[in-house]
């Protein structure tokens, strides 16, 4: 039986690579295969390396996962999560657009900040 593809948060791949056990564990239970990271997940990634030492240390080990990109559809979505959960709930760009792809591809998302993402109606939290 397939197992389900699953989109993953910032957070969690911060975790992968600070190397916490809880979260190698369900990657790994999740498979490879069935993992998927959003392209704004990979920028927030970059964005968050100290040096150039630490980026391609980042890009090594993420090239092995496989790279959703959001589209149109998921940008307009994106872009109707803010206005109407900015000012209410925080919501930012990057976890909109996280969410909005979650969304348009009908995955589950992969997430330790549940409170950042629980308010949004259909979005399913794995």
């Amino acid at each position: 039986m397939e197992k389900e593809l699953i989109l993953c948060d910032t957070n969690i791949l911060i975790s992968w690579l600070k190397g916490e056990e809880k979260t190698i564990s369900e990657l790994m239970n999740i498979g490879l295969e069935n993992i998927l990271i959003p392209s704004i997940t990979i920028m927030e990634l970059y964005q968050g390396a100290r040096n150039k030492t630490e980026l391609l240390k980042i890009k090594n080990r993420i090239n092995s996962y496989h790279l959703i990109h959001y589209n149109d559809n998921s940008s307009k979505i994106a872009i109707e999560l803010i206005a109407k959960y900015n000012l209410s709930h925080g919501l930012l760009i990057p976890d909109a657009i996280i969410a909005a792809t979650a969304l348009t591809f009908d995955l589950k998302l992969f997430t330790y900040n549940i409170k950042d993402f629980r308010f949004i109606p259909g979005l399913k939290l794995y």
